[in-house]
């Protein structure tokens, strides 16, 4: 398990290095079909009892929108269109609940809305962070304020925890090693400052790089208890298969699915401040 999970561990790294660094159209199309299997697999977790064709009606208009708006993403269109899809997508699925009723509960309904939402705008924020200025640079602490976090949680977990951080949800993360994700993630993200303030000329990132690294850590450790929470909801080991020795797509990026729109806030404001 251990040696299947490093292997997979590995070749994302690779893939994220292959798909980020060109940007444009590689990288929105991948997020847009990472988005597709994330939203499928939310639905499959909420929708397991259900008939399928309930399930069907409802997952085609999310799929819809999905397109739709990874299509509006890549042609630069201004932000209001991208809310208007949000919208006009739940609109879609709340017309569908009123025209088939009864055959949807409105809490099914709510839940198709959720995935929708959850992971494919969310995940929508790596590919908005990376066409920001210094975006090539930027969306790597993405991956810092949520993998290298995770990692360094892990150790410092293993080596010091002895608080509990959420007995009841995760008994084997510690609040010890939850800090230990902070520290890590805001050192890993001040080296990676240090060495590219000089290549891009702009003082002071080393700086927002710390800060926006500990803040996105904070947030990334929230999003993989609150996928966490959802499992234990519903009684499931796993959202899926597709990476061995992780599961699914949402058990891979459930923290960076929250770090995305952290890091992309955090570095619009920092930036708009700094002129």
């Amino acid at each position: 398990m251990f040696s299947k999970r490093l292997i997979s561990s590995i070749v994302l790294v690779i893939l994220a290095f292959v798909l980020i660094l060109p940007g444009s159209y590689t990288l929105g199309i991948s997020l847009f079909a990472v988005s597709c299997i994330a939203f499928n697999e939310m639905m499959n977790v909420f929708f397991a009892d259900s008939e399928q064709n309930k399930k069907r009606s409802i997952s085609l208009i999310g799929l819809i929108g999905i397109g739709v708006y990874y299509l509006f993403l890549m042609a630069q269109f201004e932000m209001t269109w991208m809310l208007f899809v949000i919208v006009m997508t739940f609109l879609a699925m709340m017309s569908v609940y009123v025209l088939t009723f009864p055959k949807l509960k409105a809490v099914e309904v709510i839940a198709a809305f959720f995935s929708f939402f959850y992971a494919p705008i969310l995940l929508s924020f790596i590919y908005l962070t990376r066409n920001m200025k210094f975006g090539i640079y930027i969306v790597w602490m993405i991956f810092i304020s949520s993998w290298i976090c995770d990692t360094c949680a892990y150790l410092s977990g293993m080596l010091l925890g002895k608080h509990r951080l959420a007995p009841v949800l995760s008994p084997k993360k510690s609040i010890e090693g939850a800090i230990g994700g902070v520290i890590g993630s805001a050192l890993v993200g001040a080296l990676f400052g240090y060495f590219i303030e000089p290549v891009i000329g702009y003082h002071g990132i080393l700086y927002i790089f710390t800060v926006i690294g500990a803040c996105g850590a904070v947030v990334s450790q929230i999003g993989d208890l609150a996928a966490s929470a959802i499992k234990r909801n519903y009684d499931i080991k796993d959202y899926g298969k597709l990476i061995p020795g992780h599961g699914g797509i949402m058990d891979r990026f459930d923290s960076v699915i929250f770090a995305a729109p952290m890091i992309y806030f955090l570095a619009e404001f920092f930036l708009r401040q700094a002129g």
